[in-house]
């Protein structure tokens, strides 16, 4: 069993800037894709960002040249750098993590139905509130 904590997410201003942090403990075997989620009131679940074993990474439009994801040099640590952050960011942000091949294809070339099930391992979240 894989355990994902996320960490980081608080309220800034506008334009402002925040760096989330997801740490993976317990079972970890082998490589694992991971990405960042986010939910926003009324809206479905969004993927925000994504990044496989060979460090390849992909972003949702709405954040493109905003956020940067990466990974700490042992992989057990994610981090989603958020820039120029606008009111439209508020949401709930969850660190996701995949080892099966193909769900990880799906996950970094954004092919999933629906995340919550398709993905194994998942945090509880952290709220960012940008005003």
């Amino acid at each position: 069993h894989v355990q994902l904590v996320e960490s980081g997410g608080g309220q800034v201003q506008t334009g402002g800037s925040l760096r989330l942090t997801c740490v993976a403990s317990g079972d970890i075997i082998g490589r694992y894709c991971m990405g960042w989620f986010r939910q926003i009131p009324d809206r479905e679940l969004e993927e925000v960002a994504a990044i496989d074993t060979d460090d390849y990474t992909t972003y949702g439009d709405s954040v493109k040249g905003r956020f940067n994801i990466s990974q700490h040099n042992d992989k057990n640590t994610l981090y989603l750098q958020m820039n120029s952050l606008k009111s439209e960011d508020t949401a709930t942000y969850y660190c996701a993590a995949e080892r099966d091949l193909s769900q990880c294809h799906k996950l970094v070339f954004r092919l999933l139905d629906s995340p919550l099930n398709e993905l194994k391992h998942w945090g509880q979240g952290t709220q960012v509130t940008v005003s």
